[in-house]
């Protein structure tokens, strides 16, 4: 979908004529889903780029609302439901700004710090309990579900030598993932996509989660991604001491972690280097990391 800045112009005109006249940049993205445009000095507008990411739109305007008094970080508030129009044939949103950068993996001013608001943010999340019946979370569900994905996204880097991956290595962490022990208590509620390029950070600490799209109950791994997306060791390990991950659940999300990475690689190598990027890294990440149990994965 060719979304540029005259269409939004003219699908905010049509639908906020208050904000008819702010002016339109498009920013950069790391994402596939949705287009993100800076409206005014205050707002951001997002915007399917395909009908998949309708059902993420809708999701965070039922939601947010309900999550964000919960939370103890910023997160977006929606306020403008934009509906088909000019051509476009989806439901996009208004929301306020939220200051602050994206974190890059290796560049963190505060690695420690930050790994302590990271896991005060999950673990807000997972005490969560808002009315209504939750939506289960895009990455929430048995880690078996994403086997077939996960061998055949490794089978893919075989064929890409260029990529340098340990393929025995990978493969190792991954079955060893599948055969831990499953979550011992019930669904609870995960962002399920925290990935660098949806943290905000100011001065070393979090300032903001965004994109909710993904987001409802499922196994408390899926949240333990920036133990290996983003942070170093060293604070790797005070996030988990400070969110109290057993071996079990640790294992499942290194290997979530992994099968995020080892999918996004092939996928996005060519397209978006920044995607890409980070899949490397937590492919390093993962497969130098000692084994709960103290043997080396690699």
């Amino acid at each position: 979908m060719n979304i540029d800045h005259d269409l939004v112009r003219r699908l905010v005109a049509g639908r906020f004529p208050r904000w008819a006249d702010l002016p339109v940049e498009r920013l950069p993205s790391g994402g596939t889903v949705n287009a993100v445009f800076r409206l005014g000095d205050d707002l951001l507008v997002r915007l399917p780029l395909a009908e998949g990411g309708v059902a993420d739109i809708l999701r965070e305007r039922e939601w947010l609302p309900l999550l964000a008094p919960r939370l103890p970080v910023a997160v977006p508030e929606v306020l403008g439901a934009g509906e088909p129009a000019e051509g476009y044939p989806w439901p996009w949103s208004v929301y306020r700004w939220l200051p602050g950068h994206v974190p890059e993996e290796g560049a963190l001013d505060d690695p420690v710090r930050l790994a302590a608001d990271l896991a005060a943010f999950v673990a807000a999340m997972r005490d969560v309990d808002p009315p209504g019946t939750p939506p289960r979370a895009y990455r929430g569900g048995p880690l078996a579900t994403l086997d077939a994905a996960t061998r055949a996204a490794l089978d893919a880097l075989r064929r890409i030598p260029e990529e340098d991956v340990d393929h025995d290595a990978a493969l190792a962490v991954w079955e060893d993932a599948l055969g831990a022990p499953g979550p011992d208590g019930p669904p609870v509620w995960l962002h399920a996509d925290l990935m660098p390029g949806n943290l905000l950070v100011a001065g070393g600490r979090l300032a903001a989660v965004i994109d909710f799209g993904c987001a409802g109950t499922g196994d408390p791994a899926c949240d333990l991604f920036p133990a290996w997306n983003l942070l170093p060791s060293g604070a790797r390990e005070v996030f988990r001491d400070a969110l109290g991950v057993d071996d079990a659940a640790w294992r499942r999300g290194r290997g979530r972690t992994l099968s995020q990475a080892l999918i996004s690689l092939p996928f996005h190598r060519a397209a978006n280097p920044s995607m890409a990027r980070n899949a490397r890294h937590v492919l390093r990440a993962v497969l130098t990391e000692d084994r709960v149990d103290g043997r080396q994965v690699v």
